[in-house]
């Protein structure tokens, strides 16, 4: 059996250094920018382990960041982050 963060390669041996999470900045995961929480999703696009971490993080309620390739935000998958701030107002033309 394995667990979240490990991953097993054709022998059995434990490759854990070989995830992108373990292998990039961990505060990626739970950037405050959208333009890093979709660097931080593109990373996670071929780990062998995507869905198992995504499942658990939704068993879980993971608060915020990224796992299994998604943004969560209060515990369910958002598509995007936007920004801090008010969004921008729309321009109008009359």
């Amino acid at each position: 059996m394995t667990e979240i963060g490990v991953a097993i390669d054709r022998t059995g041996t434990a490759r854990v250094r070989e995830l992108p999470c373990r292998q990039d900045n961990p505060d990626l995961w739970f950037a405050e920018t959208p333009a890093e929480l979709e660097q931080a999703k593109a990373l996670c696009a071929d780990c062998p382990i995507r869905t198992r971490c995504l499942a658990a993080a939704l068993d879980r309620a993971e608060p915020w960041g990224v796992w299994g390739g998604e943004i969560l935000d209060r515990g369910t998958v958002v598509a995007r982050k936007r920004p801090r701030g008010r969004p921008r107002k729309q321009l109008v033309c009359a």
